[in-house]
């Protein structure tokens, strides 16, 4: 089965409350960017991807078609070994094409893509709730909220202020208690003395983890910061691909990995890092950069098959106005079912595709 065309379409997707406003140290949005990608070959089945656009300058559906169609048009649409063996293009594109490729591999053999990730161990998907830095009397409201929809872990955006942090977290442990595990993510806003006293001051507060306050390099920093603090590290941004997760597990510098398709390049990279994790002893989980419905897809079946993640993974997708697939996906409890069907499972809609098209 051989690739035969390639579109690229940018959508932008208004979020609703209590997601939006979403405010990080670096920005506040209330919308999400991504380019979805519609693979088509010549025996007539079409494949769904999606990778994040969120936030880049100049973004260019134009270009990104173009590149994705000059590599792919004429490839074996079901040899994911040599699409990553051979594959240059820019890490994002490559992580859409790839799980477009994926939900055609699934549909030509009739089976979900969990089953040809190794087998299926879980049925549902637990899923942690997110929420923008908030006051310390917003953070009890949302937490009380997540709590009341069902869900038992929350992760916030932190990093503009360590004060601003510790009330924020102090809002929600005050609103719930243990009813939810904590995480907060800095995105790498602080220095390594910060965060060593950020984490130690976060003690107190039993936080599942802290995640990525500190920038990326050098390694040995998170390490450093884990041997000084009680509060569990975790590292999102440092994970790229498969050999940075090595480096991070043999530097003993994170006690959770948080990786993601769009940055390590697809499904399969991700389930690779699992593996890696999973024979160290180290739990997975997959980071969200404000998915729709493919991309929440591919997470689902990532974790529905690989051992490393038994943890609730990052999730905006509640917060959506809508998806873009003909058939959005129900969360009952803070859970998705991992699709049955062949495929990805997530079939995008047309006329929503042209609804939040962007033009670039």
């Amino acid at each position: 089965m051989r690739v035969t065309n390639v579109d690229v379409t940018v959508v932008e997707v208004p979020q609703v409350a209590p997601i939006a406003p979403y405010r990080s140290h670096v920005r506040t949005s209330s919308t999400t960017m991504s380019a979805i990608v519609r693979v088509e070959t010549d025996e007539g089945l079409v494949g769904w991807g999606e990778h994040n656009v969120n936030f880049l300058p100049e973004i260019s559906a134009a270009r990104m078609q173009s590149d994705a169609r000059a590599w792919t048009v004429g490839r074996d649409a079901t040899n994911l070994v040599a699409f990553h063996r051979d594959c240059r293009l820019e890490t994002r594109l490559k992580s859409g094409i790839e799980l477009a490729l994926w939900d055609l591999k699934g549909k030509a053999l009739g089976v979900p893509v969990v089953d040809l990730l190794g087998g299926r161990i879980r049925d549902e998907v637990e899923l942690a709730a997110c929420m923008g830095i908030q006051t310390y009397e917003r953070a009890g409201e949302i937490a009380s909220h997540y709590v009341e929809e069902g869900y038992t872990t929350l992760k916030t955006k932190a990093g503009s202020d360590m004060q601003e942090d510790l009330e924020m977290v102090r809002g929600v442990r005050d609103a719930v208690g243990a009813k939810l595990k904590l995480r907060i993510d800095p995105n790498r806003a602080y220095s390594l003395e910060e965060a060593t006293q950020l984490g130690r001051r976060l003690e107190e507060y039993e936080l599942e983890y802290l995640e990525q306050p500190i920038p990326a390099e050098p390694l040995a920093e998170a390490a450093s910061l884990r041997a000084a603090t009680k509060t569990p590290i975790a590292l999102n941004e440092s994970v790229v691909d498969p050999a940075s997760a090595w480096e991070i597990l043999d530097a003993g510098a994170a006690e959770f990995l948080l990786p993601d398709t769009h940055i390590a390049g697809g499904i399969w990279p991700c389930i690779e890092i699992g593996h890696l994790a999973h024979a160290a002893g180290v739990p997975c989980i997959m980071h969200c950069g404000h998915d729709l419905g493919p991309k929440t897809a591919a997470m689902l079946h990532v974790a529905g098959s690989c051992p490393a993640y038994t943890l609730a993974n990052d999730s905006t997708y509640f917060g959506l106005e809508d998806d873009v697939t003909l058939v959005p996906f129900e969360i009952k409890d803070g859970r998705i079912a991992v699709p049955a069907v062949p495929g990805l499972g997530c079939d995008v809609d047309p006329e929503k595709l042209i609804r939040y098209r962007v033009e670039c």
